[in-house]
């Protein structure tokens, strides 16, 4: 069996190197500012790293999808130490949305500046009482006219102080279902009626992902606004989280790149962290899971090309990936020692306590998104076929 590359993806590999040689930023992305964001990621789009496969109308580079560029890429970009694209909400979550389900209109107009970073979005779904059991919502949308007339509240909204726009589930019908009453929408985070109100996080100042509670008070939206038909936000928004799940195993391979890094440079008395049998060990064993992820992304990617539903592999993404990411930040931690509990920039701190940050980060995805133990009833009921978990009974 030959394992290598062939030689046209050998000379894509040197093309993909040497741009990032020429071209490589100095800084995270969201750290930029806008315009310099775009910049990059107009780059990234003319040369084909990023919205590789979206077409030119709306705004990706348009080329035919190729299973082994894509890995390709990502490997340079993780060796660079940058970013391929921007993995944000409106990228990863909401364009395939729209390539799937948005009108023409509603593709042309939002992908191409969502994927340049020009405009930032959130996500608007859970609520205090709808975490777990999102079709229970209560935000409703009344007809009023040619436009929607929102009240309600959304929780735990990633980034809603700083997003231009939201994407959003209402509750349109009050008579149907709770599932079948339920409406996509998109709205300006300008539009008035709109209230947003930080959450203090264990984090603090130094994550760049913030939580918020957003409150919605006789909020006016155009009926156009709606993504698909009125009433079938359930199944749009099951379209979403499928791309959520899938966005959580991105870049595992970076962040073991960067640990890798650390126990390098970090030293006990003078050794090198990478020279303890310990630690190595808890490395190749964090190694090799992540290799395992890799592979099991590009089986993703396969059954995306051929159109094919991954079934049960599809959902385990998420389950796995997070905790992965929060076992590489912990054994960062540990490689510290003491240091590694410092925050708030202090003198001794490293990284500008990006494995803090992405420690405590990462333990939140495990709730975040779908918590663990939903997504193994997920897996268990759907994947499986095993019995449904018993409902308690009513008093």
């Amino acid at each position: 069996m030959n394992l290598e590359y062939a030689e046209r993806y050998q000379d894509f590999r040197l093309k993909v190197r040497a741009f990032l040689e020429a071209h490589k930023p100095d800084k995270s992305l969201l750290e930029a500012p806008p315009a310099e964001r775009a910049r990059w990621l107009t780059l990234q789009i003319e040369h084909g790293y990023w919205a590789r496969t979206i077409p030119k109308a709306y705004g990706g580079h348009g080329a035919e999808p190729d299973l082994l560029e894509t890995v390709i890429m990502d490997e340079e970009f993780n060796r660079a130490g940058t970013a391929r694209g921007m993995m944000a909400q409106g990228p990863s979550m909401l364009v395939p949305t729209l390539l799937e389900h948005g009108t023409e209109e509603q593709k042309r107009r939002w992908i191409g500046p969502t994927l340049r970073g020009e405009i930032l979005w959130c996500q608007g779904y859970s609520e205090p009482g709808s975490g777990s059991d999102l079709a229970s919502l209560q935000t409703s949308a009344r007809e009023d006219g040619d436009d929607f007339v929102i009240n309600g509240q959304k929780i735990w909204t990633s980034s809603a102080d700083t997003s231009q726009m939201m994407f959003l589930l209402v509750r349109t019908e009050p008579e149907a279902t709770k599932h079948a009453g339920i409406s996509y929408l998109l709205l300006s985070m300008d539009t008035p009626g709109i209230e947003v109100q930080p959450l203090r996080t264990m984090s603090g100042d130094l994550g760049e992902n913030s939580f918020n509670q957003v409150f919605f008070s006789d909020v006016r939206v155009p009926q156009t606004s709606v993504v698909g038909n009125r009433g079938e936000g359930w199944k749009i928004a099951n379209t979403t989280l499928k791309h959520e799940r899938n966005s959580l195993n991105a870049n595992a391979e970076g962040t073991l790149l960067r640990l890798m890094k650390l126990m390098h440079s970090e030293t006990v008395n003078g050794v090198p962290a990478m020279a303890s049998p310990v630690y190595r060990d808890r490395l190749m064993k964090l190694q090799a899971r992540v290799l395992s992820m890799k592979h099991h992304g590009m089986r993703m990617l396969t059954c995306s090309l051929k159109h094919e539903s991954p079934g049960v592999a599809g959902l385990v993404t998420k389950l796995q990936n997070c905790q992965l990411n929060f076992d590489i930040a912990a054994l960062a931690i540990d490689v510290m020692g003491e240091l590694g509990g410092l925050y708030d920039h202090t003198r001794y701190e490293r990284d500008r306590g990006f494995w803090q940050v992405h420690s405590i980060f990462s333990l939140g995805l495990i709730i975040g998104g779908g918590t663990a133990q939903i997504q193994k009833n997920i897996i268990s009921e759907r994947g499986l076929a095993l019995p449904r978990e018993p409902k308690p009974a009513k008093a």
